[in-house]
């Protein structure tokens, strides 16, 4: 048994099962013992490979959308390009290598959100060569008042969500507890959630029914829009979930690219659930933003993923082109990351952004 393990077994024994929200937290973000305070989480050799980590083309294409977003909001000298979550730094990377090219400018004040002080470590040696000045935060409020440009790639994923169970009428928080073998168990805790949250297919819902709610999510689109619609920018977000509320149970963990029992190894493999994009939407409207969302691949697409792999591809022999080939089929296939993984873009309303919408 690990050690996080056998210490939140300890505290489920002396203060009662806790809800699936705390426990993520726990297994992601334990100081001492937490996922990602402790592991390398990233690549072949990880757990998972994320989309700036297949390929190249993600970044650039990603710079492309941001200097556009610039551009649309005036050019503002004193912006700030920021991403938030930005993991070994590839993205960041990517996007930089573009940006300079496009127009230094736009590269003055780059900012990376960052709470881990082990993966601020392995950004700075990949961002070491950017030939940008780069400073670390650890909060969105501390980012300089000034046209904020943010970029996240599975970031809202990995934040906790609370899980109700459908029992009779109602729906329970659903928490861990420990059955009489010691091992840790779904339980449903005291806790309700109130029917106004409840998607519209919930009356409908069997027994036993998974509902996802994850306010510790909105709260930080709420942050993010708070600054765009105060001081102008706007921000782009990736990451695999629904377009569309509805009732199912998404969380799961990851580890060496493989699917395990979410309640196995606390703390040794990733624990994430699938993003409510349309709940992203509202918490930005909210601040007066214009909010729009579509698939990864349509977004990819109509930026022009294929136009860039056929440059690529243009001078290489056959190895290279069927990798490229493979990295847009991973990117924006319907059977991989297409139609899985979802983008949203939020910016104040005079701020037109070029986007592939679907609300």
């Amino acid at each position: 048994m690990s050690v996080l393990k056998k210490r939140m077994a300890s505290l489920i024994a002396a203060s009662g099962p806790i809800s699936v929200a705390d426990y993520m937290a726990l297994c992601l973000f334990d100081p001492s013992d937490g996922y990602y305070t402790t592991r390398e989480p990233f690549g072949a050799a990880g757990d998972f490979t994320t989309a700036p980590e297949i390929s190249q083309m993600f970044g650039e294409l990603v710079a492309v959308w941001l200097y556009a977003a610039w551009q649309a909001a005036g050019r503002p000298a004193n912006a700030t390009l920021a991403e938030i979550g930005p993991g070994r730094g590839t993205l960041m990377k990517d996007m930089l290598r573009v940006l300079r090219k496009l127009d230094p400018a736009f590269v003055a004040n780059v900012a990376l959100i960052e709470t881990s002080p082990r993966l601020r470590e392995v950004q700075k040696q990949t961002l070491a060569a950017s030939g940008s000045r780069i400073d670390w935060h650890e909060t969105i409020s501390s980012l300089p008042d000034a046209p904020l440009f943010i970029v996240g790639n599975e970031l809202f994923d990995a934040i906790p969500t609370r899980q109700f169970v459908r029992i009779g009428a109602e729906w329970r928080e659903r928490a861990i507890g420990i059955d009489e073998a010691g091992e840790f168990v779904f339980v449903a805790g005291p806790a309700t959630v109130e029917p106004a949250l409840l998607p519209p297919d919930a009356a409908i819902a069997p027994e036993g029914s998974i509902f996802e709610f994850a306010p510790a999510r909105t709260a930080t689109m709420e942050a993010i829009a708070e600054r765009i619609a105060a001081s102008g920018g706007a921000g782009l977000f990736f990451d695999y979930g629904h377009l569309e509320p509805g009732i199912g149970d998404t969380l799961q963990a990851l580890r060496k690219h493989r699917y395990e029992d979410v309640l196995a190894t606390p703390g040794e493999a990733d624990l994430t659930s699938h993003v409510d994009f349309a709940a992203l939407g509202t918490a930005a409207k909210v601040h007066g933003l214009d909010a729009n969302r579509a698939t990864q691949g349509d977004f990819l697409l109509a930026l022009g993923l294929l136009e860039r792999a056929g440059k690529l591809g243009a001078n290489a022999d056959d190895a290279a082109r069927e990798k490229i080939r493979s990295e847009v089929e991973r990117l924006a296939g319907p059977d991989a990351m297409g139609t899985l993984f979802k983008v949203i873009a939020v910016a104040r309303a005079d701020t037109k952004l070029p986007f592939p919408t679907v609300s």
